[in-house]
């Protein structure tokens, strides 16, 4: 009997826990937009590009 015990309040923690998380993400996350552009995506490529080649020359690599 104490194992059915243990699941069914291990199965209502997880539930509420969703709920809690599904409420954290209405309340916060739900209206949360970032535009990306393509020009701007393309700029971030190669400005990360630049990045990465310069770290490996100062890292002597």
């Amino acid at each position: 009997m104490g194992d059915r015990r243990l699941v069914r309040e291990l199965a209502a923690l997880v539930a509420l826990k969703l709920v809690v998380i599904g409420l954290l993400w209405w309340g916060f996350v739900r209206d949360a937009r970032v535009e990306v552009t393509p020009a701007g995506a393309a700029a971030e490529m190669a400005g990360s590009a630049r990045h990465d080649i310069q770290g490996a020359r100062q890292h002597g690599q």
